[in-house]
């Protein structure tokens, strides 16, 4: 009967984010259902071209979620009873920019896009550029931990380890983001930028962590 020990290690990164994600909402309604489609469009045209006065690409502003959707209103009818009625269309797009850590450039963008014509909600994310080279070496670790942990036990139990006969790990979707500025603050901000562009946001280390679970031999 094989002897085996499984032992899950974990490792651990504080990172240096070096890049700014401007996540950007921006929603409309009409009663028509092509205008509603050609003002989103229109819309997001006026939003590229506020970003390229701030010194980004208009093309780096990517789509992440799109939609149009028939809106409803409540009302009460004759009888005081609760109804709905159509009152047309409402389309949500959700954008995204990426660009390095600068907090000049963030004053610029933030001041474009508090001058021109769209409504737009937005959320401030701090991130890495090189993801797989943290999550690699997050994967390093964890493995380094695990042996040692292994080494550990089986020296306490008087044994060796052995070969390596199973690898566990989750493949999962690692998320590196701090995120300093709560979302209810950033639309009232928007009005109080001038001309300066004075932003001083240094945002903390962000602490990520992955583990990874292997079987070894005892002998």
């Amino acid at each position: 009967m094989e002897r085996n020990i499984r032992v899950t290690g974990k490792g651990k990164l504080s990172v240096k984010p070096d890049t700014i994600c401007l996540a950007i909402e921006a929603e409309d309604g009409y009663l028509d259902y092509e205008k509603t489609i050609k003002e989103s469009a229109n819309q997001t045209k006026i939003l590229r071209k506020a970003l390229e006065k701030s010194g980004l690409s208009g093309k780096d502003l990517k789509t992440k979620h799109f939609s149009i959707q028939a809106a409803y209103e409540s009302y009460r009818d004759e009888n005081d009873d609760y109804k709905s009625r159509f009152v047309g269309y409402k389309f949500k797009h959700n954008t995204e920019i990426r660009f390095p850590n600068d907090n000049d450039q963030l004053g610029r963008t933030l001041y474009e896009l508090s001058k021109c014509s769209v409504d737009v909600e937005f959320r401030i994310y701090y991130t890495v550029s090189n993801l797989e080279e943290v999550k690699n070496e997050l994967l390093k670790k964890a493995v380094e931990d695990s042996k040692r942990k292994a080494e550990i036990l089986a020296k306490s139990a008087g044994v060796n380890l052995g070969e390596i006969k199973r690898i566990d790990y989750s493949w999962g979707e690692l998320e590196i983001f701090s995120h300093p500025i709560d979302d209810f603050m950033a639309r009232p901000m928007l009005s109080e930028f001038k001309a300066s562009y004075d932003i001083d946001i240094e945002a903390d280390d962000i602490d990520v962590d992955d583990t990874v679970t292997i079987e070894w031999e005892l002998l």
